[in-house]
């Protein structure tokens, strides 16, 4: 029978007495053992201590802040609606525990959204998990190890370490070595815990997306019935080619509005560069005007772009003129270019609404095994959710950059070993580079306390700078990658970031030291002894269990200083001092500060990670060390109650998936519980010897396998789709003419952002205002484009009514260069609904009671086409600022003709047919979904008998067909029976309403 070989020394014996040895050895010492002499029972108590004390305080000085600070601290009461406010908060000092413990998941749901519910359903998973787990640490493991301890040795060790070694099984004690088959068992009862709370949570999970699925929001969602199609082969790249695609997949009872997509050219890129013109502009004017009577003897200078400094005469530029004149180039190129798509240039994807749910869900289920010419076809995201620029990717090009991005993450991965082997070495204790470096050696003995406070913020900073970088640059390659949603984005980021964190900061970490040891021992023995013999002899499974064992300890100190960071994001520390800071040093622009007062978004991905990466920390050394159980259920349960404020009244969720985190989260949690029982079977094997103890561990690993495959087959269709079959409806199958119910009508469909989204206006403070027409030297006065929206703003325009007094409100050609924003108009509140700032602070605008993906109940038109502020008529494609608007002009070609005789005299709208077509060449926007544009469509009532004024029929109870019921914008009629309600509406030209 095999045995251990006992407690020995795990490192060179030179290394005992490393001052006789150069700085090369003594750099190969530190790498076999990095930790020794750091971590003892003093060390534990003081970071217990330091970590729940400045946690408490960070707490305490919330409380007191919170309630002068409404802005930081709970900005979603003043922001939202009335549905998804979240509860009152009285003035109190911890009043705001009690709304924080009272409101529960379905109340949750409602106020924050599903993703926000299903991260706190995670958390709280954790939690009860690790309680769990925690009774089996305290009450089996460590007396298990305790028992089992070679005590007699453990006594001969450095005072201090007595405490954390025996809960250990570092030194095993030959004599009593069944104390292994405890650990062998709690492998069983651990994988049973977490497959339980997986399994329970999973059921979960779908019971909250069959409520979203349920829930007015989604039912009246336009995403909720939409196909999204891609990898279009060119044959089939019209509206009607989408539509027979579908129907190879499955035929169902309605006929979807289908919608190709076009080439937008570099209109993304375009605006892109405008909006970073426009927003450098404002930080050029802000720093020149931040004391406006007492204006800067020389104007702003910059560098103009390489690639315009030839027409700019020379490098160095007024800044003023050269970023106006460049956002004035740009829009009139925005512009020509929005002009100039149309419908001849197709792309490779598009988009299919049904107007019933079940319809294009059960087409989405049928198109999981059906490909049709190559395609592929699935269930569309909200169109906020959609990156747009990776829908033109085929699959052969998706799969290539999928390949090169993972090639890459791997180098980064690797590439990091050794700065991170470094930082753990050396700048975290900085003892160690002073035995290895001896002019640094006097200089740390000199100044000890300096050099302590430089190891103490080094470290960590340097650290926690990398792991803000890391998400940066994963979602960039992720979107390099091919996704071709913000969601999947996200999940892969999480994917990455979980298998980098796992990777360098658990196994290399942690074993790095303990490989090296081995190989240096082999190394040694090789000399003397053969290769098989100098293996056996290194003891590798030896080397591991005592390594593993010494790291463990520092876990433990790690995840008890885990609970400053939630404290720290309870306290939104990092936000309130740069505020601060920017406000008190810098001159900020209207934007940013508004920007300030928006609730913050929360970074899912990232918090996730940390998460998962905790969990998979204290599952790997549950058995090693024992006491890491209690110790993060204790963080889970603080971190749970600080999230869950958060989440309620600062934080928001800024592309909503509808709780699609889950499954990667599950399969994070699978894969944790499997390393588990890897490094606990090599515990085991370390500890004991021999393998039969460690085969009895086998069997768990598949029965966490079977779990997931079990959970999958039952629950992911459940969570994924509205219905799995499909619902004919033979009435109206027998009846085509039939007119269809107004609200389950879906007449539109996605169309790409850049085509209608309005460009951002200079915006500057309204203190400088009296001092704009001395900055601003009409450099555009010349140019009359009406788009651009640019003009001499020398002198404000004056009053009609009072002369010698500034009119309330300028001509659209002269206020429309700069957007003067008053400090009482510096809040998100005024701005929350405007584009520019909605897309990127405002999720999808649920929050504040305008989604952008929500089919109107009159019309059936998502509100998104629409733009944000109604129709979106007018003559510039900028936004406008929150006051009056009434005074926007409209340009000639897009007033109505006064003088048709298809003029309604009751709305002043024209008939459709007889409007000025806007577009040039683009055609009309009353086009048929099934053809491409032929002129036999244009002008089909030319000449026609005038339409007279149409009344109610009361007796039938039908609604009149009157001009007063057309939509702005569309053409064709409205309810007519027998036909369906305005086919313009699935032109592509509809969406590109000129802003």
């Amino acid at each position: 029978m095999t045995t251990t070989a006992g407690p020995q020394d795990t490192v060179d014996p030179e290394c005992k007495n490393p001052d006789h040895l150069s700085g090369a050895n003594q750099l190969l010492c530190l790498i076999q053992d990095p930790f020794s002499g750091t971590f003892h029972a003093d060390a534990f108590w003081a970071s217990l201590g330091t970590s729940i004390g400045v946690m408490i305080l960070i707490t305490l000085a919330f409380s007191l802040m919170r309630p002068r600070n409404t802005i930081v601290y709970a900005p979603k009461i003043k922001y939202a609606d009335e549905k998804h406010a979240p509860p009152r908060i009285g003035k109190g000092l911890f009043d705001w525990v009690g709304p924080v413990t009272r409101t529960k998941e379905p109340l949750l749901v409602e106020k924050t959204g599903l993703d926000a519910a299903i991260f706190l359903r995670f958390t709280r998973m954790l939690r009860n998990m690790f309680l769990a787990l925690s009774i089996v640490g305290i009450a089996i493991l460590i007396p298990a190890n305790a028992i089992g301890s070679n005590k007699d040795y453990i006594k001969t060790l450095p005072g201090g370490q007595n405490f954390f070694v025996t809960m250990t099984p570092q030194y095993p004690n030959p004599k009593r070595l069944g104390f292994v088959w405890v650990h062998v068992a709690s492998v069983w009862v651990i994988d049973l815990i977490v497959a339980f709370f997986l399994w329970q949570n999973y059921g979960a999970v779908v019971r909250l997306r069959r409520q979203y699925f349920d829930s007015p929001e989604y039912l009246m969602s336009l995403h909720s019935r939409t196909l999204m199609v891609t990898d279009i082969p060119p044959a089939d790249r019209t509206d009607e080619g989408i539509l027979r695609l579908a129907d190879q997949v499955e035929h169902t009872a309605g006929i979807p509005r289908a919608s190709i997509g076009r080439n937008v050219k570099e209109l993304p890129d375009m605006i892109e560069e405008h909006d970073e013109a426009v927003r450098e502009l404002e930080s050029v004017l802000a720093k020149y005007l931040k004391n406006p009577d007492n204006l800067p003897a020389k104007r702003p200078m910059m560098r103009a772009s390489k690639k315009y400094r030839a027409n700019n005469g020379g490098d160095n530029v007024d800044a003023i003129d050269y970023l106006t004149g460049r956002i004035r180039e740009l829009e009139v190129e925005i512009t020509h270019v929005r002009e100039s798509i149309d419908k001849r240039n197709a792309m490779p994807f598009g988009f299919a609404s049904y107007e019933r749910i079940e319809d294009a869900h059960s087409v989405a289920i049928g198109a999981k095994k059906k490909h049709p010419q190559g395609t592929t076809i699935r269930l569309a995201p909200r169109p906020n959710d959609l990156i747009w620029q990776n829908l033109p990717l085929s699959k052969k090009q998706r799969d290539w950059r999928r390949f090169w991005n993972n090639l890459w993450i791997v180098i980064l991965t690797f590439l990091w070993i050794a700065p991170n082997a470094l930082i753990a070495i050396f700048l975290s204790n900085l003892s160690n580079l002073a035995s290895i470096w001896p002019s640094f050696k006097d200089t740390f003995h000199k100044n000890q306390k300096t050099w302590s406070a430089v190891q103490g913020i080094a470290a960590p900073a340097l650290t926690s700078l990398i792991y803000l970088i890391l998400p940066i640059i994963f979602r960039r390659m992720s979107i390099r990658g091919g996704d071709t949603t913000k969601t999947s984005r996200e999940r892969h980021v999480v994917t990455k970031l979980y298998a980098f964190f796992v990777f360098n900061n658990l196994v290399v970490f942690s074993v790095f030291a303990v490989v090296y040891a081995f190989v240096a021992a082999v190394v040694k023995n090789r000399k003397t002894e053969g290769a098989w013999d100098a293996v056996v002899q290194g003891q590798f499974f030896y080397k591991l269990l005592s390594g593993l064992s010494q790291v463990s300890y520092f876990w433990v100190i790690w995840l008890l200083q885990r609970q400053l960071g939630a404290a720290a994001d309870l306290a939104q520390m990092i936000n309130l001092v740069w505020t601060w800071f920017c406000r008190t040093f810098m001159a900020p622009t209207p934007r940013q500060e508004i920007e300030w007062t928006a609730p913050p978004p929360f970074d899912y991905a990232v918090y996730y990670n940390y998460f998962l990466f905790y969990a998979t920390v204290a599952l790997c050394f549950s058995t090693l060390q024992p006491l890491v159980l209690p110790i993060t259920a204790i963080y889970f349960a603080i971190d749970y109650w600080l999230k869950k404020y958060l989440l309620l009244y600062v934080l928001i969720t800024k592309t909503e998936s509808g709780g699609q985190y889950w499954r990667i989260l599950f399969n994070r949690m699978i894969f944790a519980v499997c390393l588990a029982n890897v490094v606990m079977g090599l515990v085991i094997r370390g500890a004991a010897g021999g393998w039969l103890k460690v085969y009895f561990m086998v069997p768990p690993a598949f029965l966490m396998l079977g779990v997931k495959w079990w959970c999958a087959r039952t629950f992911d269709d459940q969570m994924l789709y509205y219905t799995k079959a499909t619902l004919k409806d033979p009435e109206n199958l027998a009846e085509p003419g039939k007119k269809v119910r107004k609200n389950d009508r879906v007449s539109s469909r996605f169309g790409h952002p850049a085509l209608y989204k309005p460009l951002m206006t200079p915006m500057v403070h309204a203190k400088a205002r009296h001092v704009l027409s001395q900055v601003y030297r009409g450099r555009l006065d010349a140019d009359n484009v009406s788009t651009a929206g640019y003009s001499d703003i020398a002198m404000d325009p004056m009053s009609h009514g009072q002369p010698g007094k500034m009119a309330r409100f300028a001509p659209p050609a002269q206020k429309e260069m700069f957007e003067v924003v008053p400090e009482s108009q510096l809040d998100f509140e005024h701005f929350k609904n405007r584009a520019e700032f909605a897309d990127a602070l405002g999720g999808n605008g649920e929050l504040f009671g305008k989604p952008d993906d929500l089919i109107s109940e009159r019309s059936s038109t998502p509100r998104s086409f629409l733009g944000r502020h109604g129709s979106g008529s007018g003559s510039s494609s900028r936004t406008s600022s929150p006051g009056a608007r009434s005074d926007r002009s409209f340009s000639g070609h897009q007033r109505m003709r006064s003088d048709s005789p298809f003029r309604n005299e009751m709305t002043g709208q024209t008939h459709p047919a007889y409007r000025d077509d806007p577009h040039g060449d683009l055609g009309s926007r009353g086009r048929g979904f099934y053809q491409m544009s032929n002129e036999s469509q244009n002008r089909l009532l030319h000449s026609a008998q005038p339409l007279g004024r149409s009344t109610p029929d009361e007796d039938s109870g039908r609604e009149a067909y009157g001009l007063d019921r057309w939509r702005t914008g569309g053409s064709g009629y409205v309810g007519v029976p027998g036909q369906e309600a305005d086919e313009g509406l699935t032109g592509y030209d509809y969406y590109r309403s000129r802003r």
